[in-house]
């Protein structure tokens, strides 16, 4: 058995879990929202390479959608066969010897918990017409609850509870919120002091019967800085941190029973005790992970953070940009010019040259120009991107019917279609049953978490920066705004560029990803274990990522050994050599994805179109 890996505040936990699972126990997680129980799984998983089966516990989870049901389809035409049977989540877990994780245990109805006795206790299920189906060596059952005086839930029955062991979460300790919040939300210093403070007290508040988790304390990070970046505020004043809060804080409280208050009121009461109204104001020392974070540039055409080069980039100077593309004196006549007319027409006439331009400037010596072509290279690049596939909202999956809406439920329909076939006076030997003999169900959606991975060392350069730009761009805007999709940028160094389920700016988004190329070495498995920790937090079933690289490493693990936690990758190879294909088609194989090269802006929307939708 190996030794765990650290997990933020929970090592005692994960302690315990890890050797329930490889003693061969069923652990049920308790514990309130936004303790990590997910977050825990996920890693546990992640490390022991086990595949891990989702399934969102409320009211509508029958048995039959639980274990699966028989394709009706192939059952009318066939009969009854084992090749017609549609594994559920439970079925498949078993045959696969996965993790089975119920999200949501005491929301689950009692006939559908009663499925898991015989499962828990003899490894096995016996399934009609179908015949018994063995679980296999690694099959566990995880499950997860929160505290049973939460709305909605009820006691979970003793003949489930004695077969699993019982792990309780609470809360992290404050240095681990706070290490989270710095971890999640990539801001440091007073700001995540301030963040995880105001969270953390609305957990004690005499009027608030329910506070925040460490979830508000990432959001108000993240949305103090951004408005403050948004207002032109060269540090947060105190009624921007007042509105943050608002935002980030005020859903996830709830007000005690019988006390007149509202949440906001109680977030100025607690903003007071953090920062009273007539405190000095923070001065940009006080926060040394302001420098990185995101904001515009003030007035008199003071550079900001992102537009100033970052450490060890290589900037162009006029001289190599006009080297490098014919059509650089017409978009940029003069120092710290940017002809944007020039530009759209160098677009429609060779889009892939304008491109390439476009994302050489991003990285100009010139700072005015290089600024210029990041704000345009957001616009461009977007519009470029709209070409993409369609929402990528997930599939759905409902169980095999011909008519109605939900699932059939074959059994019943069968026997109401039976009986009502042999009377009829005409004597056929069959027909087809009618609306009024089928019985339905109803139906859940596939949930998928996307993380696009992107290659920023030093091979990108010119079309290929581009066509990335533009496939960020295109799954960007193709995503769910439910499950906004991570993307990563890495070359020797990984660095997040937007946080799985936290949306961005689409143009603020791409210029950034332009202007971070550098030079050396490229560590592939990096990007893609950051892409798995990042991953294991969505609530989703099925974890893709898209890796738009050459997939030639230079650094750190072979990316074959760095797939753990991921589902599927696609590979999507910009401008590949013979090098290059040959190892992106081998990890794309080991991933279960598929291999597509983008050699043009055209190729990017059928290429995204084939593994998003």
């Amino acid at each position: 058995m190996n030794a765990p890996t650290a997990v933020v505040g929970l090592r005692r936990e994960r302690e315990v879990l890890t050797v329930a699972l490889a003693t061969g126990r069923h652990v049920v997680l308790e514990g309130p929202p936004g303790t990590g129980k997910s977050t825990l799984l996920r890693s546990i998983a992640r490390d022991g390479g086990q595949h891990v089966v989702f399934v969102e516990g409320n009211a509508e989870l029958t048995p039959a959608r639980l274990v699966g049901t028989f394709d009706p389809a192939q059952v009318l035409n066939e009969g009854y066969l084992p090749a017609s049977f549609v594994d559920g989540p439970l079925i498949t877990a078993m045959r696969e010897g996965g993790l089975l994780y119920l999200e949501e245990l005491n929301r689950i109805p009692e006939e559908t918990l009663n499925v898991l006795i015989t499962v828990l206790t003899e490894g096995e299920i016996a399934v009609p017409r179908l015949g018994t189906v063995p679980a296999g060596r690694g099959f566990r059952l995880i499950a997860a609850m929160n505290p049973f005086d939460a709305v909605g839930t009820a006691r979970v029955s003793q003949a489930i509870a004695d077969r699993m062991c019982r792990v309780v979460l609470g809360y992290q300790s404050e240095e681990a919120e706070r290490a989270i919040t710095t971890s999640v939300s990539g801001v440091e210093g007073w700001v995540t002091e301030l963040s995880v403070g105001l969270a953390r007290s609305t957990r004690e508040h005499r009027d608030l019967r329910m506070g925040s988790s460490v979830r508000g304390a990432i959001d108000l990070a993240h949305l103090l800085t951004g408005l403050a970046d948004l207002r032109g505020e060269d540090k947060p004043a105190r009624e921007t941190a007042r509105d943050a809060a608002y935002a980030a804080l005020s859903g996830r409280v709830k007000v005690a029973d019988g006390v007149d208050r509202t949440p906001e009121a109680v977030i100025d009461e607690l903003l007071e005790r953090f920062w009273p109204a007539d405190a000095p104001e923070p001065t940009p020392d006080d926060d040394p992970g302001k420098a990185e974070g995101p904001p515009p540039g003030g007035a008199g055409g003071r550079q900001s953070g992102r537009d100033r080069p970052q450490r060890g980039q290589r900037t162009l100077g006029r001289a190599e940009l006009g080297a490098r593309h014919e059509r650089f004196e017409e978009v940029s006549p003069e120092v710290g010019e940017l002809d944007e007319a020039a530009l759209d027409a160098a677009l429609a006439e060779n889009a892939e040259a304008a491109a390439a331009l476009l994302a050489d400037l991003a990285v100009a010596t010139d700072p005015v120009l290089r600024a210029q072509a990041r704000r345009v290279a957001g616009r461009v690049f977007i519009r470029l991107g709209k070409v993409g596939p369609a929402k990528a909202r997930g599939t759905r999956r409902i169980a095999p019917a011909r008519g109605g809406e939900g699932d059939l439920d074959l059994d019943r329909t069968l026997e109401r279609w039976q009986p009502a076939a042999a009377s009829r006076a005409d004597g056929r030997a069959s027909r087809r049953p009618g609306p009024e003999e089928v019985v339905t169900r109803g139906w859940t959606a596939h949930r998928r978490a996307v993380s696009l991975v992107v290659d920023m060392s030093g091979s990108m350069q010119g079309l290929a920066v581009a066509l990335a730009a533009v496939a960020a761009a295109g799954v960007v805007l193709s995503a769910d705004t439910a499950l906004e999709p991570g993307v990563i940028a890495f070359g020797a160094q990984v660095r997040t560029l937007q946080r799985q389920g936290v949306r961005r700016p689409p143009d603020q988004l791409v210029g950034e990803l332009v202007a971070l190329r550098g030079h050396g070495t490229t560590d592939v498995a990096a990007a893609l274990r950051e892409a798995s920790v990042q991953l294991a937090g969505a609530v989703a079933d099925e974890r893709l990522v898209l890796l738009l690289s050459d997939c030639l490493h230079t650094a750190g693990d072979d990316p074959l050994t760095a797939l753990g936690g991921i589902d599927r990758l696609h590979v999507l190879a910009p401008l590949p050599d013979v090098a290059a294909e040959r190892a992106g088609r081998a990890l794309a194989l080991r991933g279960g994805g598929s291999y597509r090269e983008v050699r043009r802006l055209a190729d990017i929307a059928p290429a995204l179109t084939a593994v998003l939708c």
